[in-house]
């Protein structure tokens, strides 16, 4: 089950190499440069003064949702903390006052 499973290995022929029987033509010299590429044409991105207010808007409104989160879950963290010790400082006194009987 967990060896693995390999693919059937290839059955087609093998090619062998034949030495060419007329010899290459020579290469031949370019004349002319190669035509340089032209730079693109894509569209750019034009922001209106309404597209930048909008963008700082909805920036900011990512920042402050982002922020309430973060603060809420420290809030949470911070009141199981506390409680956790309240609990803990309240059976220590229990033990201690059933220790002392």
């Amino acid at each position: 089950m967990f060896t693995p499973k390999y693919p059937p290995q290839d059955t087609a022929p093998l090619v062998t190499a034949t030495a060419p029987t007329a010899p290459a033509p020579a290469p031949v010299q370019p004349t002319a440069p190669a035509p340089v590429a032209s730079a693109s044409h894509r569209p750019t991105v034009q922001l209106t003064p309404g597209s930048a207010l909008a963008l700082a808007v909805g920036g900011g409104a990512v920042v402050l949702v982002v922020g309430a989160v973060l603060v809420s879950m420290l809030l949470a963290v911070a009141i199981t903390a506390a409680s956790v010790a309240v609990c803990a400082v309240v059976l220590r006194s229990i033990l201690n006052a059933e220790r002392n009987r």
